[in-house]
C-alpha cells in the first residue's frame, strides 16, 4: 500500500499550475457549452430530426469517442505532463464555426448518414474525447504541483455555466452564433496553451512540485503496463457500473431533457430562453460543489459519495418522469449538480486509490469506455421508445435502470481499505 503523499499548505491563489490549468479548463468548458448546452434543441426544432435520428447522431459520437478515447488516453499517458495533445485539440475548435455552418448542416440534410458520421468524427476528435483530456491532465498536474482538483475543475464548471446562460439568449436570436463563438474560445484557449505555461520556470517548478510524486512518475508506462490495464477485474466491474449509470448524462440529460423541458412553455423561444437559465443555475451550482464534495467524501469515505451519486441520479430521473410542472422538474434537475461533482471529481480519486496513479487518464479513459458503449447501445433504442411511449414513461425506464445498477454498485465498488494500490485515502477524523 503506498502511504499519503504530504504536502505543503500553500495557497492555491498563489500557485501558477492552479491558475494556469483552471484557466484552460475554464476556456475549454466554456467553449464547448456554448453549442453543447442546445445541441439536442438545435438537432429537433431547428434542423428537425426525430427522436430516432437524435439517437442515432449521440451513438455515432459514442462509437468515435469509444476509439478515440484510447488512442488519446493512450496518448496523454506517454506524454505525462505534457500538453501537446490539448494544443491539437484546441486547433480543430477553431474550426467549429466554419465546420458546422459549411459543411455539417449541408452533409446532414443531402445525407443524413454520411453528415452525423463526419460530424461525429470531427465532434469527438475536438471536444467529447478531448473532453477528459483537459480532465485528466489538471487532475495529473494537481498531485504533481499541490492543488486540490476539484477546486481547478469547478472553473471548468463555471465556464460552461456562464456560456449556457448566454447561448440561451444567443439561440433566439441565431443559432449560427453558438457555433462562431466557440471558434472564438477555440483561439483563446489556443494561445493560452501555447503562451503560458507555467513548468517552463524552474523557480515555479522548485517552488510548488511534489518530488515523491515527480519520481513515482517519472518512468513512463509502457505498452505492455497499458495493455494489462484491460485484465484488470475490479476495473471492468466498475466499468459495468457505469454502462448503466453515467451513460445517462449523455442520453437524459443531453439527448432527451432539453427538448423535454422547453415543451412547458407557451412558445419555443420562450422554452429555449428559461431552459438556458435553468441549465446555468445547474451547471453554476455544479461548479460551487466541486469544491465542497472533497470536502464531503472525506468525512464519508471514496465509496460512500460515490453510492450517493447514484442515489442521487435516480431520484432526478425518476421524478421527471413524475413531476408534470416547470417548477418541480426546475427544483429535482438541480440534483443534477451534486452529482455531476461526484462523478467528476470523486472516481478520479476512486482510480488513484485502487490502481496505479501513472496510468490515471488510461484508467479515466477505460471506464469512460463503458459509458460509450452503453450510449451506443443504448441511445437508439430509447429515442426510439421516447417517440413510442413518449418522454415521462422513458425516464421512468431510464430511472429502473439506474436503480439496478446502483444496487450492483453496493457490491462491487471497492471500500476505501480494500485493493489500495494507489494513493491512501485518509478520511476526516470527527470531532
Amino acid at each position: 500500500m503506498n502511504q499519503p503523499i504530504e504536502t505543503k499548505k500553500v495557497s492555491q491563489w498563489k500557485n501558477p499550475f492552479y491558475i494556469d490549468y483552471s484557466v484552460n479548463i475554464l476556456l475549454f468548458f466554456a467553449g464547448w457549452g456554448i453549442w453543447w448546452s442546445f445541441f439536442q434543441i438545435w438537432l429537433t426544432t431547428k434542423e428537425g430530426f426525430s427522436g430516432a435520428q437524435v439517437g442515432t447522431i449521440y451513438s455515432f459520437n459514442s462509437a468515435f469517442s469509444l476509439i478515440m478515447n484510447l488512442v488519446y488516453s493512450n496518448i496523454q499517458d506517454r506524454l505525462g505532463i505534457r500538453r501537446h495533445l490539448l494544443i491539437f485539440c484546441a486547433i480543430l475548435q477553431i474550426f467549429l464555426g466554419p465546420f458546422f455552418t459549411f459543411l455539417f448542416v449541408p452533409m446532414l440534410e443531402s445525407n443524413f448518414l454520411i453528415g452525423a458520421v463526419v460530424g461525429s468524427c470531427y465532434l469527438t476528435l475536438a471536444y467529447l474525447s478531448a473532453s477528459p483530456m483537459f480532465e485528466a491532465l489538471t487532475e495529473r498536474i494537481s498531485r504533481r504541483f499541490n492543488y486540490q482538483y476539484g477546486s481547478a475543475r469547478a472553473w471548468g464548471s463555471f465556464g460552461y455555466a456562464i456560456s449556457a446562460l448566454a447561448a440561451g439568449f444567443l439561440f433566439t436570436i441565431n443559432p449560427a452564433l453558438l457555433f462562431w463563438l466557440g471558434s472564438a474560445f477555440g483561439i483563446c484557449l489556443l494561445i493560452v496553451l501555447i503562451v503560458w505555461n507555467p513548468i517552463n520556470s524552474k523557480k515555479n517548478v522548485e517552488k510548488f512540485e511534489n518530488k515523491q510524486v515527480r519520481n513515482r512518475e517519472a518512468v513512463s508506462p509502457t505498452t505492455k503496463e497499458f495493455l494489462n490495464i484491460f485484465k484488470v477485474r475490479s476495473l471492468w466491474e466498475i466499468a459495468i457500473f457505469l454502462v448503466f449509470s453515467g451513460t445517462f448524462y449523455t442520453i437524459f440529460d443531453q439527448q432527451m431533457f432539453p427538448q423535454f423541458f422547453t415543451k412547458f412553455f407557451a412558445t419555443q423561444s420562450a422554452g429555449d430562453h428559461m431552459y438556458g437559465i435553468l441549465n446555468s443555475v445547474e451547471v453554476f451550482l455544479e461548479s460551487i460543489l466541486m469544491g465542497l464534495i472533497p470536502l464531503l467524501m472525506k468525512r464519508i469515505g471514496v465509496r460512500r459519495t460515490i453510492l450517493l451519486g447514484v442515489t442521487f441520479m435516480f431520484i432526478r430521473i425518476g421524478g421527471c418522469g413524475i413531476i408534470n410542472n416547470p417548477l418541480g422538474v426546475s427544483l429535482i434537475k438541480l440534483l443534477h449538480a451534486p452529482e455531476t461533482a461526484i462523478f467528476v471529481v470523486v472516481m478520479f480519486r476512486y482510480y488513484t486509490l485502487h490502481y496505479d496513479p501513472r496510468v490515471s487518464a488510461t484508467i479515466n479513459i477505460v471506464t469512460g469506455l463503458a459509458g460509450s458503449v452503453g450510449q451506443i447501445l443504448l441511445s437508439t433504442p430509447l429515442g426510439i421508445l421516447r417517440d413510442s411511449i413518449g418522454y415521462r414513461s422513458t425516464f421512468l425506464v431510464i430511472a429502473g435502470i439506474v436503480l439496478c445498477a446502483g444496487v450492483y454498485g453496493f457490491f462491487i465498488i471497492r471500500k476505501d481499505d480494500q485493493e489500495v494500490n494507489g494513493e491512501a485515502f485518509n478520511k476526516a477524523i470527527k470531532k
